[in-house]
């Protein structure tokens, strides 16, 4: 029986190959949109779910109360990890995971800039990154020792064997290559090529005992016996007891959960990434309903044509469940061929979506379980697709059929008619999306920066640069390469550091406020001009005394309630006093989203990483830094030259929700371009029912346009109320999605009304083509054909 029903089905579609073809290819898209989605989707749920330990991985977070705001962030002090393993016996091992560095790896004449962090030897027996060489217990016990991966070994020591092959790391020590792990997997949110031990740092002088500096993560593994809750209950105080005055608390977060569930509300999780991971889960499913309901659209459509196979058929003793099973098989059948169709888009379109959503995702054709996931889904697809026509279909009284009763529905509301509107309803939604979306982004691309980012570059301070720092900035100068040079703490577009330490006079010695703490060594306001609202930069070269001269911005001085602070004194602790010789208007540092938040930037005495460098506008900008790279190489030999452009790492503040703009397009597109292929379909069978009609009108004196409108008014009805249905959604939708965003705009009503008209457009465009061609028909023609 099943062989018979893949006969008839086979014969059906070849007979009616126009509206086979409109079916493929919609069901053949949406089921590749689909998919892609779905590969995305299963990268970001299996992100940091592959550890065996996951389970009992957790991760420590501090939580706070900043001016009466309750917050949490992920930054530790040194001193926790090994204080935890040490004092808890719940917890079995803990790492600690220092922020990822840049570090000048050199093998012989290779030189290599390459990104690692330093972590506790417990950091490899805690997370399942495996070593293809090398022992996990012991790899990191060495001060000198050095974890690299397959990839970085090849780019080291090319085909040789890189175990117990030594490395000299930032020209300063030699290590030996105790460890070669497997390269990191795409679906982690660690990124390193080496690892380095904690124990190189200790030795190096770090002061790992503060509790009161929040700089590294980390990390623990609980006992398998162990109470999350009951260990929690016992560590919040961890820090209060060791750190007087201060009221910081302490949790372990699950590992498990960090890249989807990370943002926190009033202490409690409140979502993350899982927001946005939903709303595409959500398109993907509009996007297949879409291409389902073309499917039954068409099918239902064609329905006189099929009345007479299901009269004679049930005549002839067919029971209505072998004609469902007739036309679920059809549907089957068309779904298995859009589904080998839509596994082909996939695979040549994957090159392209990895490059926009940066993701590494691949089909796994060796793997048993994704032919079975993709066979179970075809086989959901067609029968979701199948199953109204199918019901419909076989519904058909064979008497009123053969009598040639049989009617088509003259009611003002059919389940096609709410199939297309529900189509155009998604399409709708999805095209207001977009356009908010890409709103708020521009909203806050030109949000006034507070700085000027044209021509300014900056460069890591990073071997004999240092030292040699007032020569570099001199030649570069005199070079006519820049024109002004600045040594700061971090990029301009990045915040490195925070404190609640700082007091000034007047300060309500109860409150705790979280101030941006920045350095410049002076001449930052002319580097990057900055705008000067009172006072001047510093300035350690004319005015000696500016060795403890610092810089607030507007945030700052609202916050001090006092208009003019110049001269006054702010601390931190009780050896740590910078005097106020200058204000900034405020510039953004962090999120571009986010409100402006108050900042103190300390002079000579503070420490330094980056220097900036204005380039000279005079020339072109690959002059500028030609003659700043043989500058550089001649005061740093050692170290390539790279410098960054400021305006280029501020965009890249946008990054994340560009993507999401970028796909919310491209599906707004595709759902509009699935839905125009069902509306071009119905509109032609649509015509060629009425082609007698047709003819009868334009004898009796009916004009092209006239003709044109008719068969059109009907679907442009349908696209109204679809507008109409879709605008309060995507209100709602929008508002949660923006309420994300402390810095956001206002949705006009404009967005509704060229969102509207452009659905409108299209849908006309789409029907008129088939409705124009009707219309210019020959009328003789037409009335002949019966």
């Amino acid at each position: 029986m099943l062989k018979n029903y893949f006969k008839i089905a086979f014969r059906n579609l070849w007979r009616n190959k126009g509206f086979s073809a409109i079916n493929i290819a919609g069901l053949a898209i949406g089921m590749a949109s689909a998919m892609l989605i779905l590969l995305w989707i299963q990268n970001e749920l299996s992100h940091d779910q592959f550890h065996e330990k996951k389970d009992n991985l957790y991760m420590a977070w501090n939580r706070d109360v900043f001016d009466g705001a309750k917050q949490c962030w992920s930054t530790t002090p040194k001193i926790l990890a090994p204080t935890l393993k040490k004092d808890y016996p719940e917890i079995e091992q803990a790492t600690r995971v220092n922020w990822n560095q840049q570090l000048l790896f050199s093998v012989g004449e290779k030189r290599l800039t390459v990104t690692g962090t330093m972590v506790d030897p417990d950091f490899l027996n805690m997370f399942s990154f495996p070593l293809l060489r090398g022992n996990p217990q012991h790899a990191l016990d060495n001060g000198y020792s050095v974890v690299v991966t397959e990839k970085l070994g090849h780019k080291l020591f090319g085909t040789e064997d890189p175990m117990g092959k030594v490395v000299r790391i930032d020209n300063k020590n030699n290590f030996t290559v105790t460890g070669v792990m497997k390269d990191l997997p795409n679906n982690t949110r660690f990124d390193f090529e080496y690892l380095l031990p904690w124990e190189y740092m200790r030795m190096n002088h770090n002061d790992d005992s503060s509790w009161g500096n929040n700089s590294t993560q980390t990390y623990v593994l609980l006992k398998p016996n162990a109470n999350i809750d009951a260990l929690n209950a016992k560590v919040k105080n961890i820090t209060i007891q060791h750190q007087t005055g201060d009221k910081t608390e302490v949790f372990l977060y699950p590992v498990s959960k960090l890249w989807l569930y990370s943002k926190f509300i009033d202490w409690k999780p409140a979502g993350g990434r899982i927001a946005t991971v939903r709303v595409f889960g959500l398109i993907a499913i509009f996007i297949l309903l879409i291409a389902c309901i073309n499917f039954m659209n068409l099918s239902t459509a064609r329905s006189e044509k099929r009345a007479r196979e299901v009269g004679i058929r049930k005549v002839a003793g067919a029971r209505r469940s072998s004609l469902i099973g007739q036309f679920l098989g059809e549907s089957i059948l068309i779904a298995l061929i859009s589904g080998i169709l839509a596994i082909l888009i996939v695979q040549l379109s994957l090159s392209g979506f990895n490059d926009l959503t940066h993701k590494q995702l691949a089909i796994e054709y060796n793997n048993g379980f994704f032919w079975l996931s993709a066979l179970v889904f075809i086989l959901i697809t067609g029968i979701i697709a199948g199953s109204y026509p199918a019901f419909y279909l076989s519904s058909f009284a064979p008497i009123k059929i053969l009598k040639g009763t049989f009617k088509r529905s003259s009611s003002p509301v059919t389940a096609r008619k709410v199939l297309v509107v529900v189509q155009f309803t998604f399409a709708i939604i999805l095209i207001i999306s977009t356009i908010i979306v890409e709103k708020q982004i521009r909203y806050a691309q030109e949000r006034e920066s507070g700085y000027s980012k044209q021509n300014l570059v900056y460069v890591f301070l990073e071997g004999d640069i240092v030292k040699n720092f007032d020569l570099i900035k001199q030649e570069l100068i005199s070079s006519g390469a820049a024109t002004n040079v600045s040594k700061t703490s971090a990029p301009l577009t990045e915040g490195w550091s925070d404190t609640w330490g700082f007091e000034w006079a007047g300060k309500d010695l109860n409150s705790k406020i979280d101030v941006d703490r920045f350095c410049s060594a002076g001449d930052l306001v002319k580097t990057a001009g900055m705008t000067l609202v009172e006072g001047r930069d510093i300035d350690p070269v004319t005015y000696l005394t500016d060795s403890t001269a610092c810089m607030v911005n507007q945030s700052t001085v609202k916050l001090m309630k006092d208009p003019h602070p110049i001269g006054h004194i702010i601390s931190e602790g009780d050896n740590s006093h910078w005097h106020i010789v200058g204000v900034i208007k405020d510039f953004i540092l962090r999120s571009p989203y986010m409100p402006l938040r108050p900042m103190v930037i300390v002079g000579p005495k503070g420490w330094f990483n980056v220097m900036h460098i204005k380039l000279n506008s005079d020339k072109p900008t690959s002059a500028d830094l030609a003659i700043a790279g043989k500058i550089f190489k001649k005061y740093n030999p050692e170290y390539p030259f790279t410098a960054l452009f400021v305006d280029e790492q501020y965009e890249k503040k946008f990054s994340d929700e560009k993507r999401t703009a970028t796909l919310s397009s491209l599906f707004a597109g595709l759902t509009i371009f699935i839905s125009c292929l069902g509306l071009f379909g119905l509109s032609a069978y649509m015509a060629e029912n009425r082609k007698k009609e047709i003819g009868i009108r334009k004898i009796l004196g009916a004009s092209a346009a006239r003709i044109t409108s008719l068969l059109s008014i009907d679907f442009i009805k349908l696209v109204v109320i679809s507008i109409v249905v879709a605008i309060p959604v995507a209100i709602w939708a929008m508002e949660k999605w923006l309420k994300g965003y402390e810095y956001r705009i206002s949705m006009s009503w404009w967005i509704f009304f060229v969102s509207g008209v452009t659905a409108v457009i299209i849908a006309l465009a789409t029907v008129s083509f088939q409705a124009v061609r009707a219309a210019m028909s020959n009328p003789v023609k037409s009335i002949r054909t019966e």
